[in-house]
């Protein structure tokens, strides 16, 4: 086996991909519960016993919610930066006012590369509201896989870490249409609208068809909101981004699910 990717679940209620190579297993983001993350790697052929780290991109609830049962019962490191750890900690602080701990804790930084086993991992800084929030690159055998959900705009720094991809995991997650007449309290619209929120489809669409280098065999679109979206309408909004760039070799357009994973991709 080359490198696969497979995203377990994507979106507002759970996010969780793994990038795995024959010898080293990531898991990005921990959103599911760990029964469910399980049965998703178990499906996938998978097996949550070979896991050889989770790395988490920050600290919200929708990225993080199995994070302490998986690395307690897999025994895993986790990675993170300082930032978002003492975030996650202080959110789950328990009524004696302990914080939980992570056995392996290992801590990164925005802008400085780590390798775990054979795959060598870029994290870069990303505008979302959150403590550290970081986007990141995967390595190995020669393939490189860039995800970058949770983000209110592309700066210059994401579309350069973004250049070269083999598979790239890009948000899309709402119409502005939809999400400007949907059911959300007027602050939280502000909130998903600003620069530290999430790119609508037409933002993802204008980074396709602008700054992106068109060279990914795969283009998922992820983080997809279930009230102010639709499949469809990311698909199509994406789709005439690329015009004239899908080729045999790129730009084959996938949409990753809430509630099923997405079927693997192998190299």
């Amino acid at each position: 086996m080359g490198v696969s990717v497979s995203v377990l679940a994507s979106g507002s209620r759970g996010n969780s991909t793994i990038v795995s190579t024959s010898r080293t297993r990531i898991l990005v983001d921990a959103g599911i519960s760990c029964r469910e993350t399980v049965k998703r790697m178990r499906a996938q052929g998978e097996d949550p016993q070979t896991l050889s780290a989770i790395l988490i991109t920050h600290e919200h609830s929708d990225h993080v919610y199995g994070l302490a049962v998986l690395a307690r019962k897999f025994h895993v490191p986790v990675f993170m930066t300082g930032a978002t750890h003492q975030a996650w900690a202080r959110s789950l602080r328990d009524e004696a006012g302990e914080q939980p701990q992570l056995a392996r804790l290992e801590i990164f930084s925005a802008g400085r590369g780590f390798q775990v086993g054979d795959i060598s991992i870029t994290p870069f800084t990303i505008p979302h509201d959150a403590a550290d929030p970081v986007g990141v690159t995967l390595r190995g055998d020669g393939i490189k896989v860039g995800i970058a959900t949770d983000l209110g705009y592309m700066p210059p720094n994401v579309c350069d870490q973004l250049r070269g991809c083999d598979v790239l995991v890009i948000e899309s997650n709402h119409d502005l249409e939809m999400l400007r007449g949907g059911p959300y309290p007027w602050s939280v619209k502000q909130r998903v609208l600003s620069r530290v929120g999430h790119l609508s489809n037409e933002a993802t669409a204008t980074y396709l068809e602008t700054e992106y280098d068109g060279q990914a065999t795969y283009v998922i679109l992820g983080h997809l909101s279930e009230s102010n979206n639709m499949p469809e309408l990311a698909r199509i909004t994406a789709e005439r981004a690329l015009n004239g760039r899908a080729s045999l070799l790129a730009n084959h357009l996938l949409l990753a699910a809430q509630h099923e994973p997405l079927m693997p991709i192998s190299f």
